[in-house]
């Protein structure tokens, strides 16, 4: 991921400014790093190294939903319905 898109990710889903540690934007980053893993290794399959990394991160972020789904579910529903995650 280059830096000027994860720039923009941060900026579109920080609460406030200069904010890169709220859930929101945590789960942001990653599953836009998780979708970019996910179209590497359709094309390279014997990369496991990388499927190690995406199982992590899809973990982390799966951790990360699940805190902001107990603390606010308000927030928690905009941010899947935004990031088009979990039907």
């Amino acid at each position: 991921m280059e830096k000027a898109q994860k720039q923009k990710i941060i900026k579109k889903f920080a609460r406030q400014e200069g904010d890169v540690g709220s859930p929101e934007v945590q789960v942001a980053v990653l599953t836009a790093r998780i979708t970019e893993l996910t179209e590497h290794l359709r094309e390279h399959k014997k990369d496991h190294a990388t499927r190690r990394g995406l199982i992590a991160m899809v973990n982390r972020r799966r951790k990360l939903l699940k805190y902001l789904a107990e603390n606010d579910n308000d927030r928690y529903q905009a941010l899947v319905r935004e990031l088009k995650i979990r039907s």
